[in-house]
């Protein structure tokens, strides 16, 4: 009998950022973002959970390849957020504010791409321990 599975892979970067939108006045960013406006920015260990769904292959007894997930986390996500000022060194983040809810979008739309729509199920990112963001199909 074949089983549908949900499997998550979970990672951690560390990255800055200010959040601060274009579509606002400094004053409405200012009350909105509060500290989180500060002009150089601030910090966080982001977690990230990674959930692919999919049915057990009978030959091999995996959905995917664990390495080859990880592999495509660490190339399509990791080298572009871990240890940057997301602001000044993500494309995306240029024009838009990247607060956890566009970062987590964001990581979605780079995932999708790379590991499609058949297997992406989920992605949610932990800014802190209290606070995350879940996107999922």
């Amino acid at each position: 009998m074949k089983r549908t599975v949900n499997l998550t892979r979970k990672e951690s970067f560390a990255a800055s950022h200010r959040l601060h939108s274009n579509e606002l006045s400094d004053e409405e960013n200012k009350k909105l973002f509060g500290k989180c406006n500060h002009i150089h920015g601030h910090g966080h260990n982001y977690g990230l959970d990674v959930t692919v769904r999919g049915e057990i292959d009978e030959k091999t007894g995996i959905v995917i390849n664990l390495v080859d997930l990880k592999d495509i986390i660490h190339d399509v996500v990791m080298t572009k957020v871990d240890h940057r000022h997301l602001n000044l060194d993500v494309e995306e983040f240029k024009t838009m504010n990247p607060t956890t809810e566009n970062l987590a979008l964001v990581i979605w739309n780079w995932l999708d791409a790379a590991i499609g729509e058949e297997l992406l199920y989920e992605v949610t990112v932990h800014e802190t321990d209290k606070n995350s963001v879940t996107i999922h199909r």
